[in-house]
């Protein structure tokens, strides 16, 4: 499937997500409210079939906090990218979508670990790297006096 025939289909699909031609992959961008229904029917929706969630990337923006997913259909080979982004930085949360796709799992404990991102439901959510009290090394106002460490 083309990168065309892909926003075809994704626009038939899910009509409120804003979906765009990128310069590699098509991006479609969600709400956080509708993340967790969208992943399950990217993966199930058997013309589209995106049953492989290879990164998962946090974003700190100045207003919220924004993941980024990169997925993969294994058996139709295209590839697209979900966005979404958080209702708050300052205590960001989203659903969690390791239940869809189960490489999500340690992605959202890593965006936990670096930038502080909550994921509800997640089973297993706790720091990866790093020790409890660290705070969240990779937010723009991240601040270590005692590592002389800012951004």
């Amino acid at each position: 499937m083309t990168n065309d025939e892909l926003i075809l289909v994704l626009t038939e699909k899910f009509p409120d997500a804003a979906i765009a031609k990128g310069n590699q992959y098509v991006e479609m961008t969600v709400t956080a409210e509708s993340l967790h229904e969208t992943a399950q029917l990217l993966k199930e929706t058997e013309e589209i079939s995106f049953d492989y969630l290879f990164c998962l990337t946090g974003v700190d923006y100045p207003e919220n906090m924004g993941i980024i997913y990169h997925l993969e259909s294994v058996k139709h080979r295209h590839v697209m990218v979900l966005k979404v982004r958080t209702a708050d930085r300052v205590n960001p949360v989203i659903d969690t979508v390791s239940d869809v796709w189960i490489t999500a799992k340690y992605h959202e404990r890593e965006a936990y670990d670096l930038l502080g991102i909550h994921f509800n439901n997640h089973t297993d959510l706790r720091r990866l790297f790093l020790e409890d009290g660290w705070g969240f090394p990779l937010r723009k106002d991240y601040v270590d006096e005692v590592r002389i460490v800012e951004r």
